[in-house]
């Protein structure tokens, strides 16, 4: 049963890649790419949400770094940027039921503006499902372009025949 919702989460997070990728018109070559980072990376976070105990932007980080080491990788073959691969894949990760209830509250609190006691348990509900989407988004950019710092070089040469010489401060 565990690996079967391991197994079904990446699949479906990789068909919601593939329909997030189609959108920016990456070449054909990439979209298997897409769908595999996509899956490694969401059934990454899904098991360490579930079954190690990890809240979900701990989670979200280790899984955008295994996506953006993966596409740094993976990229080389396709002859295509990191952000071609990786961007695709992160977006089934957005937490937005996070913020459709930030919305909600939002929404809710200010048709409750009368009622302090009500008015202030959405606003509680606001800040709190704000906090965890921000905090999700931030990690996900952050965890993704990790890799591009710590290997610029390579990064850099994904999509061009030599390594460019490295610049040196005079």
């Amino acid at each position: 049963m565990i690996v079967t919702d391991i197994l079904l989460d990446g699949l479906l997070a990789a068909v919601a890649a593939i329909g997030f990728g189609a959108i920016s018109d990456p070449p054909m070559r990439a979209f298997p790419r897409i769908a595999l980072l996509a899956a490694v990376g969401h059934a990454l976070r899904f098991c360490m949400m579930h079954y190690g105990g990890a809240d979900i932007a701990s989670a979200s980080l280790c899984a955008a770094v295994v996506i953006g080491l993966g596409s740094l990788w993976l990229g080389r073959g396709v002859r295509c940027p990191m952000t071609v691969l990786y961007i695709p894949a992160l977006l089934p990760m957005i937490p937005g039921i996070y913020a459709y209830k930030t919305v909600f509250s939002l929404i809710l609190f200010m048709q409750s503006l009368g009622d302090p006691g009500q008015s202030m348990q959405y606003m509680q509900l606001f800040f709190l499902n704000a906090t965890v989407s921000l905090s999700v988004i931030f990690m996900l950019a952050a965890g993704a372009t990790f890799p591009i710092f710590i290997f610029n070089r390579r990064a850099f040469s994904l999509t061009r025949r030599k390594i460019p010489p490295v610049r040196r401060k005079q």
